[in-house]
């Protein structure tokens, strides 16, 4: 398995600890994936939620992945704030984008302080911010809403509430990404609320529920483009889509890279799929059973920061001179 970086696969993640953690009944109506909660048991759900996330962020800092882990109090009303990859993303060569927000409880979630942290911390040329769309009925919500290829510089984006095209054009010029829109439907017909629940790509392959895609012909053009970029391809079910199984992320970890995913979701899938995923990533099963009431998982907790570091900035500059450097047009980064 290699264990080259790569820029589809950060190596430093921002994650959210809740301390007033429930299911938001603002995001029930379109999220067919979320569970309610019993209000008697709402301390006990909140602090499931707390302990869950912390040791999500302990496993993964083992791994080698560095976390930025932020507090959220509870005192803003954000019962979704677990899932921040949906109101920021971040891009090599240092670009950063704010999007606007479905449900008007999502919208509080926006903290100046992360995107502080990330210029601090990291080389952050310039940060877009598409919050303002909102007032004109126009939202999209990041990497949620999408399932970026940042090596093929392809934005798949299944049509919802939550991914206007007039947004989706606009991110797409801004940071030239070419954008795959498709439609989608669940076993009621019901359109899925966020592409990363059905889609997961990684460096060397890709998860996708092509039964979600009603289509048949787009389903087949999706496919042949991830194909096209050299992946390998591996489907879904429906039933392992409603287990999260779509729902992760690849990240790049001391040993390698890795594929954080689900307990739930690892349970999910089958021998021959964990046998090609294992090929190019290992995979690290965290459990957020809690979490996943809310109808999003591990992926969903995780916003990954594609920024060079400043910490590393002088060790970079020493290791380039003693590596031999790969064209930019090659899909895989240096470790710096």
């Amino acid at each position: 398995m290699p264990s080259i970086r790569s820029i589809q696969a950060p190596r430093a993640v921002v994650m959210i600890r809740p301390h007033a953690f429930t299911p938001n009944p603002e995001t029930a109506a379109d999220n067919t994936y979320q569970t309610s909660a019993q209000e008697a048991a709402a301390e006990a759900i909140a602090q499931a939620a707390y302990d869950e996330v912390t040791g999500a962020a302990q496993r993964l800092e083992m791994e080698g992945v560095r976390v930025h882990l932020f507090e959220d109090d509870g005192q803003r009303d954000t019962p979704d704030s677990v899932f921040p990859n949906n109101w920021f993303s971040t891009h090599p060569g240092g670009h950063v984008a704010v999007y606007p927000m479905y449900s008007p409880s999502r919208r509080r979630e926006r903290r100046a302080e992360v995107i502080e942290m990330l210029k601090a911390e990291y080389r952050v040329q310039d940060v877009i911010d598409y919050s303002g769309l909102e007032q004109d009925g126009l939202f999209l919500e990041g990497t949620g809403a999408m399932v970026l290829d940042h090596v093929a510089r392809v934005a798949y984006t299944a049509r919802s509430n939550r991914a206007d095209p007039v947004a989706l054009e606009r991110f797409s010029t801004h940071f030239n990404f070419e954008p795959i829109v498709f439609d989608t439907a669940d076993a009621a017909g019901r359109q899925v609320y966020h592409t990363n629940v059905l889609m997961c790509v990684a460096t060397e392959f890709a998860m996708v529920g092509f039964d979600l895609i009603p289509d048949a012909q787009r389903a087949s053009q999706v496919r042949a483009r991830l194909e096209e970029s050299g992946r390998e391809v591996i489907a879904l079910s429906m039933a392992q889509v409603a287990e999260f199984a779509g729902n992760a992320i690849e990240l790049s970890g001391r040993d390698g890279r890795i594929l954080a995913l689900s307990k739930r979701a690892y349970d999910s899938l089958d021998k021959a799929q964990k046998a090609a995923i294992h090929r190019s990533a290992r995979l690290v099963p965290l459990a957020v059973p809690t979490i996943e009431m809310a109808g999003g998982s591990v992926r969903c907790m995780i916003a990954g920061i594609h920024l060079a570091s400043r910490r590393h900035e002088s060790e970079c500059v020493e290791a380039s001179r003693l590596q031999v450097r790969r064209p930019a047009s090659s899909p895989l980064s240096s470790t710096c």
